[in-house]
């Protein structure tokens, strides 16, 4: 198991970024959060299979349609056992 934090930079708010992560995340059978911040980046924490994370962090390279991503910044994170993954307010 691994879980990893995220910082993705660019385009990446109001264009359903979270909303579309979630979908691909739990599609991935991965758990973990994310959130818009109020410097105009995504943040995330993604937790599974090392499979499951390389799945996610694939997607969020590219992110959905209409959204540029420019940068990915991923650091490892403490494992929680969380289960699902849910859209968080903004930070």
């Amino acid at each position: 198991m691994r879980r990893v934090h995220v910082v993705v930079r660019g385009e990446v708010q109001g264009v359903g970024y979270r909303y579309t992560m979630r979908i691909v995340a739990r599609e991935a059978g991965a758990s973990g959060w994310v959130r818009n911040r109020r410097d105009g980046a995504v943040e995330a924490e993604v937790e599974g299979t090392d499979a499951q994370v390389d799945e996610v962090l694939a997607w969020m390279a590219e992110g959905p349609p209409g959204s540029h991503v420019e940068t990915a910044a991923v650091t490892d994170a403490s494992l929680t056992g969380e289960r699902g993954f849910e859209v968080r307010p903004t930070a």
